[in-house]
């Protein structure tokens, strides 16, 4: 199985090999993210999950920039990342989880939100879901 780290890096030389140069850019950005949170941590190889929080904060700028002034490429950008990203789970899929971990004794609102960290979620819709379970 393709680590989502060579998954980025096999995607940019698609995109270098044909000539995408928005492709290229934006995972070109992505990939240097990586590599310094590596070199400043002194860690080989990222985790998915924190390549994920990487292309979680880079689709959050992106969306920003949209609302901003409705940029085409940020737009194209924003898709190849959430390409990249686990599918979003179902506001049901949440009330499920949520469920599970009160049910596992995980009660506090810190550590529920921690199991839903690396996972794509909308965090206010998390938020008021374990607002509704735990009243």
């Amino acid at each position: 199985i393709m680590s989502l780290k060579e998954k980025i890096s096999k995607d940019y030389m698609t995109a270098f090999k044909e000539r995408n140069a928005v492709a290229k850019n934006l995972l070109s950005v992505v990939k240097g993210e990586i590599q310094t949170i590596e070199k400043n941590t002194g860690v080989d190889c990222l985790s998915d999950a924190e390549v994920i929080k990487i292309l979680n904060k880079t689709a959050k700028s992106l969306n920003e920039v949209i609302a901003t002034n409705g940029d085409e490429e940020s737009k194209l950008q924003l898709t190849i990342v959430e390409a990249l990203l686990p599918a979003s789970l179902t506001r049901e899929d949440i009330v499920a989880k949520v469920n599970e971990l009160v049910a596992s004794g995980v009660t506090n609102v810190g550590g529920i939100m921690k199991e839903f960290a690396t996972l794509q979620v909308d965090r206010k819709v998390v938020s008021e879901v374990i607002k509704e379970v735990l009243v």
